[in-house]
């Protein structure tokens, strides 16, 4: 499953989770719901700024967008994020790793 997937699919959960059609997300966000709608469809990735909107809407962090109910796509998820990890220079992986101290 690719990053834009999973970010996807997390993002249609956060909605079914919160009983919310996607019409009123789309509004929680300041959206426009054909917008919503493609991403819902995995036609493009949210930017930043929407996943953060996202965030604080519903108070949440961005991980937890990526990680799936079930934990049967846990192994492709810890390969993607070791790939990704493996791609970053040591700026951004001591950035990542303050990150993640604040978790």
């Amino acid at each position: 499953m690719s990053y834009k997937e999973l970010i996807n699919n997390g993002i249609k959960r956060l909605r079914i989770i919160n009983k919310l059609t996607q019409e009123q997300f789309a509004e929680k966000i300041n959206m426009s719901v054909q917008g919503y709608r493609n991403i819902e469809h995995n036609r493009y990735l949210p930017t930043a700024d929407t996943i953060d909107k996202i965030c604080l809407e519903f108070n949440i962090t961005p991980i937890q967008l990526l990680l799936p109910d079930n934990q049967e796509n846990l192994e492709e998820i810890k390969e993607l994020i070791n790939y990704k990890l493996n791609n970053c220079n040591l700026d951004k992986l001591i950035k990542i790793n303050n990150i993640i101290d604040l978790l």
